[in-house]
């Protein structure tokens, strides 16, 4: 008999709030955390902004030891284990230190590239005759398991710890992966999550192939400009997002607050064919994967009140849309919103961190608005109703909303929460 999946706990580190009442103020108030970097200026980058998330030596130390902290090098890992453990702690979940580890849950925490920084450390040690400078935490720190593998430690699980990576895509596609083990019975709860490292070895080659905003380097709060006329490429951005899933009843059993529960979703490829390449959506992929989504999730097309998609302000934005379109096939589009005028684009780290904006949304009774996209794009608005696409934060009860991902390499991802 199939399994029943809630969400019982979430952790956020995001470009513009580290938290997650933190995170949902931010959310509400239309806050940016793109700024400019000189890193990238000295550097000679052509877009100079990015999303990074603010965190301090003394916030960092109340995840880590000292000992731990001699050597680390890798701010995707270190975004990880935050997110992760808050949101181990947010669903009233106990670390505790104890020979038997914990046989029901398990990990899935995605990431695209891990420790870039700790990679170009050891090269120039190993290159000096400097190997045994390396330290013990190198390997950890530079695999892309080293994220699921520290939260396992941590945590103490004995189910599944593993991670996958799938671009864009990594975060929502983790989150299906662990709700299917649950589903399957082969686990009681699952922390799902996914993180990106910053700077400029992540982000430099996405500025070789020109399809970063330049022209907004004295602008940063508005170069990400999703769904708009103007808009002229995504920001970079990093962080993390971890959620903890759970088979209802056990969450019912021990009294955890629920957030949302998952209906379903599905996850495909457009095979780099029809329309599909390494940097563009199958459209016809796109469309199944919306379609399973929903059906999976048993409910109808009319039901989801709210999408948030993946739109990283380019010129695909508006294809996302009628993609949508076509696969609902609905008089009254559902409203529809983006992350990524707040955030950037957090790359490996945007799924888990945009599931947590979606539940949230849920949880809190809101839908956040559209920054930066005043001025519609004249091909979205042909497409369906402005009023479909908020620029300020609705007070509004939401029951269902979609949440979707596109990735690098021709891979989608869709999943549907539903409010209990």
């Amino acid at each position: 008999m199939n399994k029943r999946v809630v969400i019982t706990g979430m952790g956020v580190v995001a470009p513009n709030a580290v938290g997650l009442s933190n995170f949902e103020e931010a959310l509400r108030m239309g806050k940016s955390g793109i700024r400019f970097q000189e890193e990238l200026q000295r550097l000679k980058f052509s877009c100079q902004i990015a999303g990074k998330p603010e965190v301090s030596e003394k916030k960092i130390a109340e995840y880590f030891t000292a000992l731990q902290l001699r050597g680390l090098n890798s701010s995707g890992l270190i975004y990880g284990v935050m997110a992760g453990t808050d949101a181990w702690k947010d669903a009233g979940l106990k670390i505790e230190e104890s020979e038997t580890p914990q046989w029901d849950s398990g990990i899935i925490f995605g990431t695209g590239i891990l420790g870039v920084d700790k990679f170009r450390e050891a090269i120039h040690l190993i290159e000096q005759g400097k190997t045994r400078r390396l330290g013990s935490t190198s390997v950890m720190q530079t695999m892309a398991s080293g994220i699921s593998a520290y939260l396992g430690g941590i945590l103490g699980c004995g189910n599944q710890v593993t991670t996958n990576s799938s671009a864009c895509t990594t975060g929502t596609e983790a989150l299906l992966m662990g709700a299917d083990r649950i589903v399957a019975g082969k686990a009681k709860r699952m922390l799902i999550g996914s993180c990106s490292d910053h700077g400029p070895y992540i982000w430099g080659g996405f500025d070789a192939m020109r399809i970063l905003p330049a022209k907004y380097n004295k602008n940063p709060t508005i170069a990400s400009r999703p769904m708009s006329a103007t808009a002229c490429g995504f920001v970079p951005a990093s962080g993390a997002g971890a959620l903890v899933l759970e088979e209802y009843e056990a969450a019912k059993e021990r009294g955890a607050k629920i957030y949302a529960e998952v209906l379903g979703g599905a996850v495909n490829s457009g095979g780099q064919r029809g329309g599909g390449s390494m940097t563009a959506a199958n459209s016809e992929a796109v469309i199944r994967c919306i379609k399973e989504a929903i059906e999976c999730s048993g409910i109808s097309k009319e039901e989801i009140e709210v999408i948030n998609g993946h739109l990283t302000a380019t010129t695909k934005d508006a294809l996302e849309i009628e993609n949508w379109k076509i696969a609902l096939k609905r008089k009254d589009f559902p409203y529809i919103n983006s992350l990524k005028g707040m955030t950037g684009h957090c790359l490996a780290a945007s799924g888990s961190i945009e599931c947590v904006a979606s539940v949230l949304q849920l949880d809190k009774n809101f839908i956040f608005g559209n920054v930066n996209s005043e001025d519609l794009n004249p091909q979205i608005s042909n497409l369906i109703s402005e009023d479909k696409v908020p620029r300020k934060t609705i007070e509004k009860s939401v029951k269902i909303i979609a949440k979707s991902s596109f990735g690098f390499g021709d891979v989608n991802a869709v999943v549907i929460f539903k409010k209990l």
